[in-house]
């Protein structure tokens, strides 16, 4: 069984007036991915790229069609179901790192946690401690966002997204706020963690260089995705 599975996904936004028949930004999308494959999703400004990310992640619901992740389908389950398969299932990584000011690195990555219960639980303190080093961060752990650089606080916004040990890694343009060297040292990262933690990878991106680094790459474009040449 495959990981995810997209069949004939529409979206289409509501008109600014409230009623029906605002954008369609997705127009019967189909795609499949395996467990521990890795995907490059790249396309003009505005194409709906995060939009699609957003539905395989269970941020949002598409108009129609339907999206099976770990072989559930998301678009028919209720909010807390949905919360749940995202939570266990989905590690979400954005351009802005959404890490807690107050909070040091080492509490950030543990932050998904709490939803299970005592921070900690299932060697979740071990499991952060050990990611937070394989990313050069072993040193870190009690530094503030504001005490970091922006790759350093990336890695830490990576961590975080492993954390629960998803199934499913998303990242909508994780490298555009960075400088080129610490846009190609995130990306290594990204494909080291996606072989050695057997995470599939999903990555949204402008990058022609690190879209050629993940290897398989499908184009948005006019609500339709379809494979690149290699």
């Amino acid at each position: 069984m495959s990981l995810l599975v997209l069949d004939s996904v529409s979206k289409r936004f509501a008109a600014v007036d409230g009623s029906e028949g605002g954008p369609l930004v997705l127009d019967g999308v189909d795609l499949t991915l395996e467990e521990g494959e890795r995907l490059a999703i790249v396309g003009p400004s505005g194409s709906g790229k995060s939009t699609l990310l957003h539905l395989i992640g269970g941020l949002d619901r598409p108009t129609s069609g339907s999206i099976h992740l770990d072989g559930q389908d998301l678009a028919g389950l209720r909010d807390s179901a949905l919360a749940r398969a995202r939570r266990d299932s989905v590690g979400l990584i954005f351009q802005d790192h959404h890490l807690l000011p107050q909070c040091s690195a080492l509490e950030n990555v543990l932050v998904p946690t709490l939803a299970r219960g005592a921070p900690g639980r299932d060697g979740a303190f071990e499991r952060a401690w050990s990611l937070l080093g394989r990313v050069g961060l072993g040193s870190r752990l009690a530094h503030r966002p504001a005490q970091l650089s922006g790759g350093e606080r990336q890695r830490v916004a990576v961590v975080r997204a492993l954390i629960n040990k998803p199934k499913l890694l998303l990242a909508d343009e994780p490298t555009g706020a960075l400088d080129e060297e610490s846009a190609g040292g995130l990306g290594s990262i990204l494909l080291e963690l996606n072989e050695e933690q057997g995470v599939a990878l999903v990555v949204v991106t402008h990058s022609s260089a690190l879209a050629g680094r993940v290897g398989r790459t499908m184009r948005l474009e006019g609500g339709r995705l379809a494979g690149t040449a290699p």
